[in-house]
């Protein structure tokens, strides 16, 4: 309990120079609010709508978005600011704002493709009837779930997944998605997608204890430098070269946090975006001019290439709900190529005599966004038949990635607002999780080579999985790299705590689960 005491009132800061770094951080939040602000309401003046409900919800919906992020930031961001403030190399509040700026940079550089990719293991008629009751069911279920799991596993102090969280949210909400419906063919988890991303999310913290105890070992062969196999002395920094060394490594984890656990909410709240107010968010109205052009070219190209390959087949019936059951099933029908060409034949009609989608009638705003969505979904079901030669293949993949770019963005001030909730939540709930990593997972206090050995390995890892699109967990990363670290340096680990960490990783999917399916149950008997 002592040693608990000591880190946190030497992590803290003189009064005079807390003082400060409150009111700069004040200023940072009220000129992102109000960034965020504005562009939000420049955004929504082009909507126009009846009743005052979509507004409402879009509110609370965001508010509950950002929670999610403000609660994410207790665990992950906490993580990239633990060593820092336990070896006393920067004062708490200094650390979580110089933490929070490259999170920010991190987010602000982000492609949102992790944002996406998470989003994709939803069901599909959700995701295309995200403004109906049970898209608004799917949303809050994700996020209350995500949120309540968090907020308990940082009261007890243990660093959890947000990542695992989320996903094990939205895998919730498919099986109870599958299991309400009324009607058949309903599409739940694409487990084969949701492998993909167990992959990345298991891989990651057993690279992450292998490579820093690797690290480990290698760093006191090579580097001969008494001080930095060391404890943290008192409130004693380390030595200037050491200080500027855990800096740069936690400058490398923050932003490589924000570039990848700060895109899994900005999904959800494109989503939210999208179903509240589509005349605004459903298409990127930044696709104009000669990219319109271009989208209307490879339409047609596509188009040719789907007749050469439907063997003159022919669909009765909406082209639209054809594709549609082809996507919840996963698998070509009879029908599936023609109403494939006879849909991207409607939305080029819809789209390719524009000079931007912004041109695209509000009433046709989220149709055509669907659309898009719908054959972006039902191509790699084309791309994955036999026979289809390079040209072919070309034509199809380029019009996916045109589908992607019309209907997959990120507005720079949702980007704003995701920082500002993980900075500020880091600010929160930093305590906690850094006694944890300090002092709690091996059998004696962290070292300064400890500390930047896990955290050179975290940043490393996530950059590498930004680079496959692939969601990983910043706090199993690092803290199994302090742990793998613990254990090359012969200190030992605290089995008691490992193992609650342990507990906590493995009951956090089927907990969330349970909860999000549980919770989207009832919201959508509400909505």
């Amino acid at each position: 309990m002592q040693t608990e005491v000591a880190v946190a009132s030497a992590a803290s800061p003189s009064q005079g120079s807390g003082r400060i770094f409150a009111i700069v951080f004040g200023v940072i939040l009220l000129i992102g609010v109000g960034y965020a602000a504005v562009h939000l309401m420049n955004d929504l003046s082009i909507v126009r709508v009846h009743s005052a409900t979509p507004f409402i919800l879009l509110g609370i919906a965001l508010l509950i978005a950002l929670a999610f992020e403000f609660v994410n930031g207790f665990h992950d961001t906490a993580n990239a600011v633990a060593t820092v403030i336990y070896t006393h190399s920067l004062p708490a509040n200094l650390a979580v704002i110089w933490s929070g700026t490259f999170n920010f940079l991190g987010v602000l550089t982000s492609t949102g493709a992790v944002a996406f990719t998470v989003v994709s293991l939803l069901p599909v008629e959700l995701i295309l009837q995200v403004g109906s009751g049970a898209g608004f069911a799917m949303v809050f279920a994700l996020l209350l779930a995500a949120i309540l799991w968090n907020l308990g596993t940082w009261y007890f102090g243990l660093p959890n997944s947000s990542s695992h969280t989320l996903i094990g949210s939205i895998i919730g909400v498919g099986l109870a998605n599958q299991l309400t419906a009324v009607k058949n063919g309903t599409s739940g988890v694409d487990w084969n997608a949701a492998m993909g991303v167990f992959k990345g999310l298991v891989f990651s913290p057993i690279a992450g204890f292998l490579l820093a105890a690797l690290l480990m070992v290698l760093c006191k062969a090579l580097v001969k430098i008494p001080a930095l196999y060391r404890a943290p002395e008192g409130n004693k920094p380390p030595p200037w070269p050491i200080r500027l060394l855990l800096i740069l490594t936690c400058t490398g984890v923050s932003f490589s946090h924000g570039s990848n656990d700060g895109q899994k909410g900005m999904g959800l709240i494109m989503l939210i975006l999208i179903g509240t107010v589509p005349t605004a968010y459903a298409l990127n109205g930044a696709v104009s001019g000669g990219e319109v052009k271009t989208f209307h070219q490879v339409s047609v190209e596509v188009q040719q290439v789907l007749t050469t390959l439907n063997h003159g087949a022919t669909v009765s019936g909406s082209p639209h709900d054809a594709v549609t059951a082809a996507v919840q099933q996963r698998k070509l029908q009879g029908d599936t190529v023609p109403a494939l060409s006879a849909l991207i034949a409607d939305i080029d009609q819809q789209v390719g005599n524009r000079p931007s989608l912004r041109e695209v009638p509000q009433e046709q705003m989220g149709n055509v966004r669907n659309d898009i969505y719908l054959a972006d979904a039902a191509i790699p079901l084309v791309l994955a038949t036999p026979g289809i030669d390079a040209q072919q293949r070309s034509a199809l993949t380029t019009w996916r990635g045109l589908g992607v770019q019309a209907t997959q963005f990120i507005p720079l001030w949702v980007k704003v607002a995701v920082a500002l909730a993980l900075g500020l939540g880091t600010m929160v709930g930093w305590k906690r999780i850094v006694v944890t990593v300090g002092e709690k997972i091996g059998k004696e206090h962290l070292t300064y080579a400890q500390g930047a050995a896990a955290e050179l390995v975290a940043m490393s890892l996530i950059q590498a999985a930004d680079m496959y699109h692939l969601p990983v967990s910043t706090t199993h990363v690092l803290t199994s790299g302090v742990a793998g670290t613990m254990a090359a340096n012969g200190s030992g680990l605290q089995w008691s705590t490992v193992r609650n960490l342990l507990m906590a990783w493995v009951l956090t999917l089927p907990a969330s689960i349970i909860l999000a399916g549980l919770l989207f149950i009832v919201l959508k008997h509400v909505f």
